[in-house]
């Protein structure tokens, strides 16, 4: 299947979406966010894909929302429209049973930031800033930001990064926790695809309780916590992968984790 305003590839675990409108730094449409829920759909079903990698074409990730195509006189329906769909990928980001790798190439600014907020991994080229500027336009914020942003650096950080939309490097993002790791500019998509296989090579399984779990811990007590990991702990016993963990450590040698 081929997309308008996406590249989509498999390639050894990782189902590599990259957003493709670099004239417009990947600016988001209806189309882009009708075609990425399509495209994580298609990387969820996938059995061969362990890992999702999303960047962007060009010299920018995503800048957020295409302000040209706002002014086309939409309808107050086509807008709504348009806004739920960000609500929907980001929500999809969250809750995808793969791991959300989100290689921020250039400006992640607005819906393009709050998509990588939304991933489970963010990885920053050197160059690359990170922002969420809505407040200072008169705009407000989607996604789901509200909800994850102080999980991840607090609320009082949250506020500032929020209220002074100010753009943030690599090195800063990682300091306050929004980041992952800081890469070079050169060879930047190939240092994140060597971070995607790293992590596409885990048993999938486990990844996909860990994933939920992690994401529902601020939601949930110490009982519910370990009553979930204990389901968990479980459930994995029971998976031909846990069986080939505990043969690859006796012997020595690398896990090959399938999925079962």
């Amino acid at each position: 299947m081929s997309y308008e305003t996406l590249i989509y590839a498999m390639s050894e675990g990782i189902a590599e979406i990259r957003l493709n409108r670099p004239h417009r730094l990947n600016a988001v449409t209806a189309t882009l966010y009708a075609e990425l829920n399509d495209a994580l759909t298609r990387a969820e079903a996938d059995p061969d894909a362990r890992v999702v990698l999303l960047t962007g074409e060009g010299r920018a990730f995503c800048v957020g929302a295409d302000l040209k195509e706002h002014k086309a006189g939409r309808t107050a329906f086509d807008r709504r429209q348009y806004l739920q769909g960000e609500q929907q990928v980001c929500k999809r980001l969250l809750l995808l049973k793969k791991p959300v790798i989100a290689a921020v190439n250039g400006f992640a600014l607005g819906a393009g930031a709050e998509m990588a907020m939304a991933s489970d991994f963010i990885l920053m080229a050197e160059s690359a800033q990170i922002g969420l500027p809505e407040i200072s336009i008169g705009n407000f914020l989607g996604g789901g930001v509200t909800w994850l942003l102080p999980r991840l650096v607090g609320l009082a950080k949250a506020r500032e990064l929020v209220f002074l939309g100010e753009r943030i490097k690599g090195d800063e993002a990682v300091r306050i926790g929004l980041a992952n790791r800081v890469l070079p500019d050169e060879g930047f998509v190939a240092a994140a695809r060597e971070f995607a296989a790293r992590v596409a090579s885990k048993a999938p399984l486990s990844m996909q309780l860990a994933k939920e779990q992690l994401n529902m811990a601020a939601e949930r007590g110490l009982d519910a916590a370990l009553t979930a990991e204990l389901e968990g702990m479980t459930f994995v016993a029971t998976t031909r992968d846990w069986q080939e963990g505990v043969d690859a450590f006796a012997e020595k040698r690398t896990p090959v984790f399938k999925g079962e």
